[in-house]
């Protein structure tokens, strides 16, 4: 199934995972796919690790796993920034003789110590080489707040157009906490001419330090309303963990209500908040579809 061929009659709902570390057996994660598999997501995607991470092997089995076992469709995260093109090759063949279809191309991030591989230097590189490889379906990131290495928004929309001209066939957004950023980026987009899917990438924040490291990552912006809840909340672990739910479940309801394409929920491998956040708007994504 092409994961963009879903958009066509719902909104799409469906998680992000991740592998476990290299030192970590790959099980470790099998028990939340079992924990997952009853509250049907559209898909599922998986990162994999810049080059040199050594999870490549699990992502591609846990994408396995879920087509084979669990009847779910994976997304398989594909970083370029230090793959040459023969390892590129690689992994495509593996995901062809697999019967993996579905791809999120993107540039990654550098690996410190680790010199860039030169063959694709863009994602939209990758998403163009991916096009002329097979009959894959292939996703791009977009960046609401703008990319933290880009010089302003219209520039990095602009680059993003790039990626859909290349290929892309939808597109996955950067977390993000204030849905008006997201309903002034999906207007923007839309008047540089992209006019694919975009799904809303949602994490529920479910203690501080997941917060800060976030927030250094990808440059979100924090409103006044979250900022309120975690200072009351910071030292009541649990508290904190509800509340962060409920703050996602609000953003979801709200985009749902406003007609996005998608929410992809960034869940950190945690089954507990996604079966929490799965039921409470299970009622609104089916009165969606109708």
């Amino acid at each position: 199934m092409k994961i963009a061929e879903l958009f066509q009659d719902r909104t799409v709902f469906s998680f992000e995972i991740f592998p476990p570390k290299k030192t970590s057996p790959i099980e470790t994660i099998y028990d939340t796919l079992e924990d997952l598999q009853d509250l049907h997501p559209d898909f599922i995607s998986i990162t994999l690790g810049a080059g040199g991470s050594g999870n490549g092997g699990h992502t591609l089995a846990i994408a396995r796993r879920l087509k084979e076992h669990h009847g779910v469709t994976p997304l398989v995260h594909l970083p370029c920034i230090h793959y040459t093109r023969q390892e590129i090759d690689g992994i495509l063949a593996q995901l062809r003789e697999n019967g993996i279809e579905n791809i999120l191309a993107l540039r990654g991030d550098r690996v410190e110590g680790r010199t860039p591989a030169e063959d694709f230097c863009h994602a939209s590189d990758l998403i163009a080489y991916i096009r002329t490889q097979g009959d894959f379906d292939i996703a791009a990131a977009c960046y609401p707040e703008c990319h933290p290495q880009a010089p302003n928004l219209d520039t990095d929309i602009r680059y993003l157009k790039e990626k859909v001209d290349a290929g892309a066939s939808h597109l996955i957004t950067q977390l993000f906490f204030d849905n008006d950023t997201f309903y002034d980026f999906r207007y923007r987009v839309s008047r540089a001419g992209i006019h694919v899917p975009i799904e809303a990438g949602i994490m529920p924040v479910t203690n501080r330090k997941q917060i800060e490291r976030m927030v250094t990552m990808c440059g979100a912006s924090l409103p006044r309303k979250f900022t309120k809840l975690v200072q009351r909340f910071e030292d009541n672990p649990e508290a904190l963990r509800d509340a962060g739910i409920a703050y996602a479940i609000d953003q979801i309801v709200d985009l749902v209500t406003d007609g996005v394409d998608g929410i992809h929920l960034y869940i950190m491998n945690n089954a507990y908040v996604a079966r929490k956040i799965s039921e409470a708007v299970s009622g609104i994504l089916k009165a969606s579809k109708s």
